[in-house]
């Protein structure tokens, strides 16, 4: 048997388990697995490419590999960044490569109490006031995403930019795509949340308390 019959059967060889990794991937409900097999796909496709000569399908997965590669190594350092977050400092900032920028004004209300909430804020500069606490957010903070988790999706404050600043937004669709797409990225982003809300209710007991022994002072007086 020649190389050119060698060629041929690699190439039918390589084309069938090719096909079955293609349905192995479209079977795929999460994007971990996805981009796994369809790296593999990539590299049997390649590889059946060359000795028979099929140079478009040489070129097209040298170009979907590496696109594969990048995309399954973001969704892994997502995951990782996320588990950090939960056993460090509760930042969002993994969140950023997902955001979109936005300008904010001094006197520009952002979002109002009561409104429906569909997306959440990082904040890049400037200064911003929840309204009704009075509370003045930090750069760095991340606010709105508790309208997420809650069953009536609402803003329980109404957040105002105090000086002119930068904020990005993600929209709580992008954030459940990737839930769907990563239950484990769902996980700790749950975990994350709780974390944060606990956080702030100590943070809100703390408040209450040192308010606590002046107003007990007033009604004895």
């Amino acid at each position: 048997m020649d190389t050119s019959h060698l060629a041929e059967h690699a190439g039918a060889a390589g084309s069938f388990f090719a096909s079955i990794f293609v349905v192995a991937t479209l079977s795929m409900r999460t994007m971990i697995p996805l981009r796994v097999f369809a790296i593999l796909t990539n590299i049997v496709l390649i590889a059946t490419a060359i000795p028979i000569h099929n140079y478009p399908t040489l070129v097209l997965h040298s170009v979907l590999l590496p696109l594969n590669v990048y995309r399954l190594h973001q969704m892994l350092q997502l995951v990782r960044d996320v588990k950090k977050s939960v056993s460090s400092d509760l930042s969002m900032e993994w969140l950023k490569p997902f955001m979109t920028e936005r300008k904010c004004r001094a006197d520009e209300v952002l979002f109002y109490k009561d409104e429906k909430a569909d997306s959440m804020y990082y904040i890049v500069s400037g200064r911003y006031r929840l309204v009704e606490s009075g509370i003045e957010l930090p750069v760095g903070a991340i606010v709105g995403e508790f309208g997420m988790l809650s069953p009536s999706n609402v803003r329980t404050q109404t957040l105002e930019c105090i000086e002119d600043g930068l904020v990005l937004s993600v929209s709580y669709d992008q954030v459940e795509q990737l839930y769907v797409q990563n239950p484990a990225f769902g996980f700790y982003l749950l975990k994350l949340a709780s974390a944060r809300l606990f956080e702030n209710i100590g943070k809100l007991e703390e408040r209450l308390a040192q308010q606590t022994p002046p107003t007990i002072a007033a009604e004895t007086a």
